[in-house]
């Protein structure tokens, strides 16, 4: 009788094996990381406090509006619909475009990116999940402390996504894309100096653009980051549960995060058919795939996936193929809680 990997082992409610093995990253990465994530808040007290008594320009306000939408909506329809999950095909100039507006919202390379997404649905809320809430368990300290991992933690975990084995197709296949991931560092600076640049052309002073530098730059990347890394939290933990995902995926739909997430937050939607274009059902706010349906009618876009709500039809990407795998119904629930909910015996996937 051949052995259980810990994978199949797993009974949805433990903590992963291991977990509490934790292996990390080199000082270099850990500085980088806690850098980008602190220096943000820094600059949001800077700016209150420049702010004070005088309030934000409304040049400030439409700066970092602007740079919000460009950043998020490069890593929401570019890295994660069009290259992670190819909902759709896009002319060559496009990629490049989203490409590099996804590559200025200071969420790692494209092909890091796709690759630890592509992980992530490999092994949702299971052992092999790089960033899933339920890795301490269920119980509600092991939420707590998984709620924390997933949202911030697993960015100084010094066991990488092999890039090879989930992204080969943009690794090998895709001299562009490769190029604009190694440029990543440069256009992280990028991201920093337009917002400088755009305010001092408009405001036509060094005071100007330094505010528009603040709230177009750090406070705009720190709002990003800290939504997107909701959806790998709280879109795991609370909200609710529609539609039917596989053993063990507590994916959830969490309305409020909607607008500002581009659509990402009807997470439950995307796991149940994670190549569909549009994440959310008909009457959800949507923008990524508003954007999308745009670029099909201007022929930038082909052979865009607009699955019917229905059937499900989940798909693993792993290494940067779909293949379709064993579909297991969810019951709806307001809390993704394995104490509320009633999953298949494991090992029936």
């Amino acid at each position: 009788m051949r052995a259980q990997t810990p994978d199949q082992a797993y009974d949805g409610r433990s903590p992963f094996p291991g977990a509490d093995r934790h292996i990390t990253a080199g000082p270099g990465q850990v500085a980088l990381t806690a850098m980008i994530a602190l220096v943000p808040f820094i600059a949001l007290g800077a700016g209150i406090w420049l702010a004070w008594g005088t309030g934000i320009t409304l040049t400030d306000v439409l700066l970092a509006t602007v740079f919000y939408a460009v950043t998020g909506l490069g890593v929401t329809v570019g890295f994660h619909r069009l290259f992670t999950h190819r909902s759709f095909t896009a002319r060559p100039w496009l990629r490049i475009a989203l490409a590099i507006a996804g590559s200025m919202s200071f969420q790692g390379n494209l092909i890091d990116w796709v690759a630890v997404h592509r992980r992530h649905h490999a092994f949702t809320d299971r052992p092999g999940d790089p960033h899933s809430p339920h890795r301490y368990g269920t119980h509600l300290g092991g939420q707590l402390r998984g709620l924390a991992h997933a949202h911030l933690g697993w960015l100084f975990n010094g066991q990488p996504t092999s890039a090879a084995h989930y992204a080969p197709d943009l690794l090998r296949n895709d001299p562009a894309m490769l190029r604009i991931s190694r440029a990543f560092p440069a256009l992280c600076a990028a991201s920093l100096i337009l917002p400088f640049a755009a305010g001092w052309a408009i405001s036509g002073s060094l005071y100007g653009a330094l505010t528009a530098f603040i709230w177009a730059g750090p406070v705009r990347i720190a709002l990003l980051q800290h939504v997107t890394w909701s959806v790998n939290s709280l879109c795991h933990t609370i909200g609710d549960r529609p539609h039917p995902t596989r053993l063990h995926d507590r994916s959830t739909n969490l309305w409020p995060l909607a607008l500002l997430s581009f659509g990402e937050s009807w997470h439950n939607g995307h796991h149940s058919q994670p190549s569909r274009a549009r994440h959310g059902d008909p009457g959800q706010i949507d923008p990524s795939a508003a954007l999308i349906r745009l670029f099909e009618r201007l022929r930038w876009a082909t052979h865009v996936r607009w699955h019917t709500p229905g059937h499900l039809q989940h798909h693993r990407t792993v290494a940067g193929k779909h293949t379709l795998h064993s579909q297991h119904a969810v019951p709806r629930s307001g809390i993704a809680h394995a104490a509320t909910r009633t999953d298949p015996a494991p090992g029936s996937g």
